[in-house]
C-alpha cells in the first residue's frame, strides 16, 4: 500500500499523463492519490487538465484534490474569496497574467475548484498545498526550524505533506519540547510547554513547473517510507526513476 502525492499540474495535461503513467508502473500499487493543488495555471490547457481530474478512466484513482494558490488566485478574480481583485496575481504576472487566468478558467470549472478541500487529514497525516496558516505559505528546506515545530504543531500530524514550494524536500524533526512564554500588561508571564514527537515535513514536487520534467511522491503509511520520483516525458525522451 502506498500513496502517489503530487502538486502544481499548472494545466501541464503532459506532464499529468506522465505521472499517471509513472504511477501504473509502480511495483508496489498505488492505492491512493492526491491533488495538492495548483492544478490551474498560465502555462497550459486549464480545462483538458480539469476535466482529466475530474473523469479519470478506468481502472485509474480518482484523485482526491485540494485548493492551493493559483485556485485562490481564479476565487478572488470571481469574487469568491476575501481579497477581491487577485492583488498577488496581479503583483506576480501583472495584467496579462489575470487576463489569461480569466480566460483560461470557465466559470463551470470555478465552481468544481470551489468545491474542494482546503487539505486532508489522512490517518497521522496532513496533506496540503501550503500549511494550516495560509494556502501561500510556503516551506523549504531553508525555513526555520521553529516555523517548521509550529506548522507542525498547528497541523496536529506527525508527517506534514506540503507543495507549495514546488520543491521534493524531506525534513525529520527529532523528539523535542517547545517551551513559549506569553507575556500581557495585566497579567504575569504565563510559561507552556509542549512535547513534540519524532515528526517530518515532506515537500512533494511540481508536475507541471518545469517543462519536460514532473517530480512527485510516494509514501507508504505503514513503512512510514519516503520516496521521490522524477519522470521525464516530451520532446527530451521518456525517463523514469527516483530522485
Amino acid at each position: 500500500m502506498q500513496w502517489a502525492i503530487l502538486s502544481g499540474i499548472e494545466g501541464n495535461l503532459a506532464a499529468y499523463e506522465a505521472v499517471l503513467q509513472d504511477i501504473r508502473q509502480q511495483r508496489s500499487p498505488v492505492t491512493a492519490l492526491y491533488a495538492l493543488g495548483d492544478v490551474i495555471g498560465l502555462k497550459g490547457d486549464n480545462e483538458a487538465v480539469i476535466r482529466r481530474l475530474q473523469s479519470p478512466r478506468p481502472g485509474e484513482l480518482d484523485p482526491q484534490v485540494c485548493i492551493g494558490w493559483w485556485e485562490e488566485q481564479c476565487f478572488s478574480l470571481h469574487g469568491l474569496s476575501g481579497l477581491p481583485d487577485a492583488p498577488e496575481l496581479m503583483a506576480q504576472f501583472g495584467g496579462d497574467g489575470v487576463k489569461q487566468l480569466w480566460e483560461s478558467v470557465s466559470r463551470e470549472s470555478v465552481r468544481w475548484l470551489r468545491s474542494l478541500h482546503f487539505g486532508f487529514h489522512e490517518l497521522d497525516c496532513l496533506l496540503i498545498h501550503g500549511s494550516t496558516v495560509s494556502y501561500a505559505d510556503e516551506l523549504t528546506p531553508g525555513t526555520p526550524a521553529i516555523q517548521l515545530c509550529d506548522r507542525l504543531l498547528r497541523a496536529d500530524a506527525n508527517t506534514l505533506f506540503c507543495g507549495r514550494s514546488g520543491q521534493t524536500f524531506h525534513l525529520k524533526i527529532p523528539e523535542g519540547a517547545v517551551t513559549s512564554t506569553v507575556t500581557t500588561l495585566d497579567a504575569a508571564a504565563q510559561t507552556m510547554t509542549q512535547t513534540v514527537r519524532d515528526r517530518q515535513i515532506v515537500g512533494v514536487g511540481s508536475v507541471g513547473k518545469e517543462p519536460g520534467k514532473a517530480t512527485y511522491t510516494l509514501y507508504s503509511p505503514y513503512t512510514n517510507a519516503v520516496s521521490f520520483r522524477t519522470v521525464r516525458y516530451g520532446t527530451q525522451g521518456k525517463g523514469f526513476g527516483a530522485v
